[in-house]
This record gives structure tokens, sequence and C-alpha cells, in this order.
């Protein structure tokens, strides 16, 4: 059986030391971040299975972190625990509202964490035609948990921002992508770059492509589709 991939995101060494450690006596390949900024790159790079997140990080607070890990294709259906010292209504209603999945109050049992760790993991299991897995269109296969792509059963050289930029088209065959939703849904709504610079990350996924570089089709005026 495949074992599940755990982030955590938790600026307290003492408490994510000691999550680490019961969830890796439980089997859970673990990841762990001390800093908000850094817990949402490695989040996009690894596509873990759930995250731990602590509410207040250094850098992003675990509000954003969470609304921006469930609005990203890569990391949509990835679960989330949202973990804390305050237990406000607001705060509970806040870190639900981004999209938590759990929500734990501190202190809390290391042991009682695990077991809830795992309820959400089989609760949140794979769901049919969800972003996570792997997607195969024509001679492409994306493993999102692998963070890897291949063409021909050969591994593809992409950027991140390309690796995404085909996730997003392949796994929506058919439909259209302005440039602009392009630019906020692959590459992010804080990215310091031009609308048109999408044509410049298209046009070197076209060459990384090559004889199927006609999978991506430009819609002229609008944006990009993959070939339905």
């Amino acid at each position: 059986m495949t074992r599940h991939t755990v982030l955590i995101i938790e600026d307290d060494a003492d408490i994510r030391e000691i999550v680490e450690y019961n969830l890796k006596r439980e089997g859970y390949k673990v990841f762990t971040e001390s800093h908000g900024t850094d817990g949402l790159e490695t989040a996009r790079r690894t596509a873990p299975d759930l995250i731990v997140l602590d509410l207040m990080l250094p850098g992003l607070n675990g509000i954003e972190i969470c609304h921006r890990v469930k609005s990203d294709p890569l990391t949509r259906d990835t679960a989330v625990i949202m973990v804390t010292a305050k237990g406000d209504d607001s705060d509970v209603v806040a870190g639900l509202s981004a999209g938590a999945d759990d929500y734990v109050t501190k202190p809390f049992g290391p042991k009682a964490l695990t077991a809830r760790v795992g309820a959400v993991l089989r609760r949140s299991g794979p769901r049919e035609g969800s972003g996570r897995g792997r997607v195969v269109h024509g001679p492409v296969l994306i493993d999102t948990i692998r963070h890897d792509a291949k063409l021909d059963g050969q591994p593809m050289e992409l950027t991140p921002t390309e690796f995404r930029l085909l996730f997003l088209l392949f796994s929506h065959p058919g439909r259209v992508f302005s440039r602009a939703q392009l630019l906020s849904r692959a590459i992010g709504e804080s990215a310091c770059v031009l609308d048109r610079n999408i044509d410049v990350h298209i046009r070197a996924l076209r060459q990384k492509l090559g004889p199927h570089r006609g999978l991506i089709e430009t819609v002229r005026g609008v944006g990009y589709r993959a070939q339905a």
C-alpha cells in the first residue's frame, strides 16, 4: 500500500518534532517546514495527501496558506488539519471557510492528532476526477504526486511553471483558458509577470512536446486549450 504523505507546517520546533515522530511511527512519509512561505512552496512541490497546518506562522499565515492550497489545481484535493492555540469560534469559522477539513486546538495529544490524520485521510480519500494522481492526455503522462511528466514514456524536462501549465491544460481537455486565467491558476495571483508572458511558456511547452505540439491549441483572441 502506498504510504500517505503528510506535510507539517509549524513554527514551534517541539510541536513539529513530536508530531513528525508520531506520524513516522505510523508509517507516514513526512515533510516539515517552519515558515509559511516555505511551507506553501513545499506543498506545491510535493503535493502531499494532508497538511498539518499551524494558524500563526511567520511569512504567510495558516488561513492564507489553506486558501492557496485549496485554490491550486495541484493541491486542491490535499486535506488540511488546522492546528492553533486559538479556539475562538471566529478562528474555527475562518479556518473552515478557507477550506480546512478539520480543526485541532492546542494543547493536543500527539496520538489523538495522529488518529485524526488517519480519519481525515480516510474521509477525504481519492475522488473520481480529482486533480490528484495521474493525468494522461495522448502520449503525455503527468504524475502530480511525483511531480514529473513523461512524453512517450520519456521524462520531460519542465520548469515548475511549465509543469503547472501543462497539468492545468491537460486535466481539462477542450476547455479554453484565457491568459489571465492561466496566469492566476497556474502561476499565481501575486506573480510579477504579464499576461503575454504566458505565450512564452506555451511556446516552450510546444517545443518540448515536439511532434505532439498540436496538443496545445491557440484560441485566437482568447487563450489556449488542450486538444480534446
